[in-house]
């Protein structure tokens, strides 16, 4: 169903850059609900639909674009919850209950990349993204072993909850972040010099973490060196994010959207009447924002495109 302008939606500019960001008559449409948790939203082009996933209903759901239908796109799914497109165009899956990171092949068979680091079991992997190089950079917090919502409660194996590469070639594990409370979202510039994640530590710790760290990634291509805060949350914690091609973060908050330019100045937001765990380019041009609310599928066109898809 398309409900074209919804309730309690709408832009907020706070810095006059923001303006150029979106049309006058560009408004917030509100395309389904019916979600427990909404999450991970990857973008098919040749398909044009979006695979997202709600988590404590083990399923992911798919949206197409022409018709505007949703329906189920795998259930159960582990628990599936970030997703994004591999540089060929395959679907890659971090799954709570499995713990692990696959990637749905081509004939619809599904390999798992990775589910353990030193012969133990990840924690849950959270969010994913897939650099030019075909490297697959995860998170893993624990969210999805702290209790039975999201996957199966278990005691962790690894020493804390860090951010990890597979490797392209070896198909390796490589732990390249350990100084985080809870990685969560992450996403890389556009021309891959920097490397954000979000931390959404305040979950499990009193004042804990609610920013975005910014990584350099060293001349390797495969390791960062130490991140600095990039910008802190003024609205709940930032989740999962995207950036633009030039280079701005678009990022889930309790309220809405957040949008920071790359100095770190939030310059606007898109009101949204729920809270937003994900957002992903999506359509022809790259130019619309899908945004999962908590139960609901809601996008926007914008004045400025995705830097890839994912």
């Amino acid at each position: 169903m398309h409900y074209g302008q919804h309730e309690g939606t709408g832009f907020a500019v706070l810095d006059p850059r923001f303006k150029g960001l979106y049309a006058g008559y560009a408004r917030v449409e509100h395309h389904w609900s019916g979600a427990r948790w909404s999450e991970g939203p990857a973008w098919f082009a040749a398909g044009r639909y979006l695979v997202w996933s709600d988590i404590p209903n083990n399923r992911m759901l798919r949206y197409c674009e022409e018709s505007g239908r949703v329906s189920v796109f795998r259930q159960p799914s582990n628990n599936s919850n970030g997703n994004t497109v591999d540089n060929q165009g395959r679907l890659v899956t971090c799954e709570h209950l499995a713990r692990r990171v696959t990637r749905t092949e081509i004939d619809g068979s599904i390999a798992m990349l990775a589910d353990k680091w030193r012969g133990k079991r990840l924690n849950s992997p959270n969010d994913v993204v897939v650099k030019s190089d075909d490297s697959i950079w995860f998170t893993d917090p624990a969210y999805g072993i702290d209790a039975d919502n999201e996957g199966d409660r278990a005691a962790p194996e690894i020493d804390g909850c860090h951010v990890y590469r597979i490797d392209p070639q070896s198909g390796a594990v490589d732990r390249v972040i350990d100084d985080m409370v809870r990685p969560n979202g992450l996403a890389f510039s556009p021309d891959e010099t920097i490397l954000y994640v979000a931390d959404t530590g305040a979950t499990h710790v009193e004042n804990g973490p609610r920013h975005i760290r910014r990584f350099a990634v060293a001349d390797d291509g495969r390791s960062v060196k130490s991140g600095k805060p990039f910008a802190e949350s003024t609205s709940g914690l930032f989740d999962g994010f995207r950036v633009d091609r030039a280079g701005r973060i678009w990022t889930s908050t309790d309220e809405g959207v957040h949008c920071y330019e790359p100095d770190g100045t939030l310059i606007g937001k898109i009101l949204i009447p729920e809270i937003v765990a994900n957002v992903t380019f999506g359509g022809a041009k790259r130019n619309r924002l899908f945004i999962c609310g908590t139960t609901s599928l809601y996008s926007v066109l914008l004045m400025t495109n995705g830097s890839k898809l994912g």
